[in-house]
Parts: C-alpha cells; structure tokens; sequence
C-alpha cells in the first residue's frame, strides 16, 4: 500500500501517519449519517408506525403529506418565512460586515463578536427571551415575529461569510473609484459586490437554511397559522406517533443537501 508512504501535504506528513485521523474522520461522519440513513428507509414504510427496516415499501406517508392541508400550510409558511428571512438578513449582515471591515476602529473586533454572540449563546435562551419580549409587543403567532427572530440567528453567519470574503479582496479598488469621483455607495455596488457576490449568494442560502430547519424558537414565538413545518413536526413526535414526519424529513434533508451542495459550488467558483 504505496499511498500510506505518500506525504499527505506539503510538510511531507504521509497519510500512514494520518491515518488514525482519517478512521476518525470516517467514525465522526458516519456517527453523523447513521439518522439519515434510518430515516429515509422509514419514510416509505407502509406501517402505521415507524418501522425500520420496513416490511412492506409504500409511498403512503408521502401522499399523506402531499393531501394533508396542515402540513402544506405549514411548509408554505416556512418557505415564507426562510425567504424573508433571507431578504433581510443577507444585506443586513452584509453591510454590518463591511461596515466594520473599512472602518479600521479599534472596537471593531469588539462589535463584531458582540453582533455574532447569537451564535455562541444557546438558542433555548434566546427562544425565551424573545418570547416574553413579544408578549409585550405583541409579536407571538406572527410571521413577523419569527422572521426576526430566524434574522437574529442568521446574520451572524452572513458576516462572518461576508467578512472572510472582504479580507481576501483588495480593498485599495474601491478607494481608486471614490478617489475618481464615485460615493462610497456607489464605489461598494459597482466594485466591490461584484467582487463578493458569490459569497453574498452562499450566505442568502445558509440564511434561508438556517431559518428553514430552526426548531426551538418557533415552538416558542409560533402558533395557529404561522406555526412551522419543524414545529408540527415536533409536535407530531410528543403528541403522537404520525410517520409523515418520516417523509417529511426526508423531503426536509433533500432540501437542506441540494441548498449546502448549492453553496460548495457556488463557493467554489467564486474561488
């Protein structure tokens, strides 16, 4: 087996010696994977119950979703709400990034890691802060309310994609244009989106995902007609056992994996 004897990288470490990584890697993912691979089999069960493996194969619990109105609503409603999530936190987080990426403040490391502390803080508490906060609003049970709410979780991931973009780009481009005559808004859309405008569009798409598979913070702030596909689906397993979350799942994961493959190949000819 001449490829263990191979060096791995440029530091000459061959892959014998990073092998322990590599069986690792492979425990990780495949610890990762397992769900998924019990789940989809599930999905096409003809059981009144979740039965893996299935006895007999059916696309039974996938027309009960298709025929069911409270499981398109919601689906509709987290399609809605993804979107709108996407149309404001991409440019928010955008500009936040770049805002403070040429400000050169002393503070900016500061801000920055204070903007992105949703991330780092976990969600239960976000989840009930921003409840009691909207019961004094009154922005429970609204589509409103939830997109800010998915906002708050998405824009961290925008500038952080936004701002590794801008430390590879030369910002000395966009000084040239504004030194000609051009505003600093002007000199943004005209030189430097252009330039980021892969990175823009894998961050709209991590905004809708994230929005999309978040679970905590609807069952919190969601109700009635705004309630979430993830929420049903949560309160499908605690109510009741109902397979369609099987096909649901399945249906979610396509979604979720076509929009990250999306993502790579769109990072990667940005690159």
């Amino acid at each position: 087996m001449s490829w263990l004897k191979a060096p791995a990288s440029d530091t000459q470490i061959t892959h014998g010696a990073r092998l322990w990584l590599y069986v690792l890697a492979a425990i990780i993912m495949l610890l990762l994977v397992i769900p998924t691979f019990i789940v989809i089999p599930m999905s096409f069960s003809d059981s009144q119950y979740l039965e893996f493996p299935p006895s007999n194969w059916s696309l039974r619990w996938y027309t009960e979703y298709v025929e069911s109105s409270k499981w398109i609503r919601a689906t509709v409603t987290s399609l809605q709400i993804g979107v709108l999530t996407m149309l404001v936190a991409t440019p928010l987080g955008t500009a936040a990034a770049y805002a403070l990426f040429v400000s050169g403040h002393r503070l900016a490391k500061a801000i920055f890691m204070f903007l992105i502390t949703p991330m780092i803080v976990p969600v239960i508490l976000i989840a009930i802060g921003t409840f009691y906060a909207y019961g004094r609003v009154g922005l429970n049970n609204t589509v409103t309310g939830l997109v800010l709410a998915h906002t708050v979780l998405a824009t961290p991931l925008v500038m952080i994609v936004i701002t590794a973009a801008l430390k590879s780009y030369d910002l000395n481009q966009e000084r040239v244009a504004r030194s000609l005559g051009a505003t600093r808004t002007k000199a943004f859309f005209v030189i430097t989106l252009p330039q980021i405008k892969f990175s823009v569009v894998v961050s709209a798409l991590l905004s809708f995902l994230t929005s999309f598979d978040e679970v905590i913070i609807a069952i919190f702030v969601s109700g009635g007609v705004t309630a979430t596909l993830t929420k049903h689906m949560f309160s499908a397993l605690r109510d009741y056992i109902d397979p369609t979350i099987a096909a649901i799942s399945t249906i979610m994961v396509l979604i979720s994996t076509v929009l990250l493959l999306t993502t790579q190949f769109i990072g990667g000819r940005g690159k």
